[in-house]
């Protein structure tokens, strides 16, 4: 198979992957996200089998950001495209676009991924293993540096989630889109009603596995900005488990 420098797929947004309004779920975007990116690693050479039965090792999303211009909506048709960076030492930049029908872009996102044992759970160094790639020269989605946002003040607690077998995946840990629905879960239903998330970062600080429970806080000032922070504490160990800066807007 030769290597592909852009990945595309088309997907049809069924009633199963939108929320009361017809529209997407953020979670349900990531999902797409996770499946062309796990698709491209396998055209590639590097996908989820050969890390586990070559290397000993398992492909980690740590950090994200998506911008979205419009959310697709039931029935709608749309393709996700992804093209890696050159790798670095530690980490692997992952980039993403989401088109309709006409091409008129959706949304954008740039993902970084890093290599842990599969044993030990410690990181491994990604060049040695993805030594060869097909070199793509178009410009990152979004001019932005991941990982630089703190909460504007104090926290309170929102609510407390344990993880369950339906929140975990083939790595056995709680699957990156689920920390999505945990977030989108802070918020009333009369909130997702009125204002929709037009730009999410999550930052995945630990790994959370079944029996885990995830104590959720966001801010606690309302200042009047469209800013809003959210993380996620392990009750028990007290480790940060993640944490998201969101950017909603007013839905007209």
């Amino acid at each position: 198979m030769n290597p592909i420098p852009v990945y595309n797929k088309e997907y049809e947004i069924d009633v199963s992957h939108v929320d009361f309004r017809g529209k997407l779920k953020l979670s349900s975007l990531f999902l797409y996200f996770q499946d062309v990116a796990t698709l491209h690693a396998d055209n590639l050479g590097v996908g989820m089998k050969q890390m586990q039965e070559v290397y000993e090792a398992l492909w980690v999303l740590v950090k994200m950001r998506v911008d979205i211009k419009r959310y697709p909506l039931w029935g709608e048709r749309i393709t996700v495209e992804t093209w890696p960076e050159k790798p670095r030492k530690l980490e692997f930049i992952r980039n993403f676009l989401v088109k309709d029908i006409q091409g008129n872009i959706l949304a954008s996102a740039v993902s970084s991924w890093v290599v842990i044992d599969i044993n030990t759970r410690r990181l491994k160094r990604v060049e040695p293993i993805f030594s060869v790639y097909p070199e793509e020269t178009r410009k990152r989605p979004i001019d932005c540096k991941l990982g630089g946002f703190q909460p504007k003040g104090p926290l309170e607690m929102v609510y407390k989630r344990p993880v369950g077998y339906s929140d975990i995946d083939v790595n056995e840990h709680l699957n990156n889109s689920r920390y999505i629905d945990f977030i989108m879960d802070c918020f009333s239903l009369e909130k997702h009603r009125n204002y929709s998330v037009e730009s999410i970062e999550i930052n995945y600080k630990n790994e959370a596995f079944a029996g885990d429970t995830i104590t959720l806080f966001k801010d606690k000032i309302d200042d009047g900005s469209n800013i809003i922070y959210v993380e996620g504490v392990n009750e028990e160990s007290n480790h940060l488990v993640f944490k998201c800066r969101l950017q909603v807007t007013l839905d007209r």
